[in-house]
């Protein structure tokens, strides 16, 4: 499973998202309070963010170690700022292999996504009857072996069809469960607004617009702020800078195990 943050907001740098808060992503990685499959992830890391002013596609950054042990990126954390960043930790799905590809965010163009879950039976079958049903161009573009790989071509086919960046969550999420069962927390940025789904684990939103702050999804709070609020299971997350709202999927609740 992954552990998963995205800001969308006035300019905040990685050290302060990523490292400073009490319950940061990288306590996530081998403490996380939230997490309902898995406890540690230290499979790999990645962090993605935006200079609109110079490119509209992402950086990206992204290991297949821990990020604890990632010293590079704690150099530099603090002196990138960005108004948009999207970061994970990841725990791999047996029998996925620990490799960067395999590695959170994803990108595509001017895309970010992350994937906290595990699609059923993936490797005995369920991934090559997804894959006959995305199209070729999204085929080509996967580099790895990983679920969440797939699912984000899933995610790109209905982006190139018109969806919104919530109707393309939403889209996937029938995809996969019309082959498998699957949960599926799912987050995409463009750089100018977010969605998120919660399917399958805990999901997050902190809106702290009206303290300059901006807006965070994630899979856990990062701090004891009590604006935290919980989205509840089979909901689907839309933010910009305006307006966060939060409705149903459209698909039945996960039951717990």
């Amino acid at each position: 499973m992954c552990r998963f943050l995205a800001y969308l907001g006035p300019p905040a740098s990685l050290h302060s998202l990523l490292f400073a808060p009490e319950h940061s992503l990288v306590r996530q990685s081998f403490a996380p309070r939230h997490q309902r499959h898995g406890r540690v992830n230290a499979d790999g890391f990645g962090v993605g963010w935006y200079d609109r002013s110079i490119r509209p596609e992402p950086a990206r950054y992204r290991r297949d170690r821990p990020i604890w042990s990632d010293r590079s990126l704690a150099s530099m954390a603090p002196l990138v700022h960005s108004e948009t960043v999207l970061a994970a930790v990841r725990d791999a799905t047996p029998p996925a292999l620990v490799e960067e590809s395999g590695s959170p965010p994803f990108t595509a163009g001017r895309w970010l996504f992350a994937h906290n879950g595990a699609v059923t039976g993936f490797a005995q079958g369920a991934g090559a009857r997804l894959r006959q049903r995305m199209s070729a161009e999204r085929l080509a573009g996967i580099e790895g072996s990983a679920d969440s790989e797939v699912v984000f071509a899933l995610v790109l086919d209905a982006l190139d069809g018109g969806a919104t960046p919530e109707g393309a969550l939403r889209a996937a999420v029938d995809e996969v469960r019309a082959v498998a069962p699957a949960r599926l927390n799912l987050v995409l940025t463009n750089g100018t607004a977010l969605a998120a789904t919660a399917y399958g684990d805990s999901l997050f939103v902190l809106d702290d617009r009206r303290s300059g702050r901006g807006v965070v999804v994630a899979s856990e709070p990062s701090d004891e702020n009590p604006a935290w609020r919980r989205v509840p299971d089979a909901s689907v997350v839309a933010a910009t800078t305006a307006e966060v709202t939060v409705a149903p999927l459209g698909t039945r609740p996960i039951t717990p195990s």
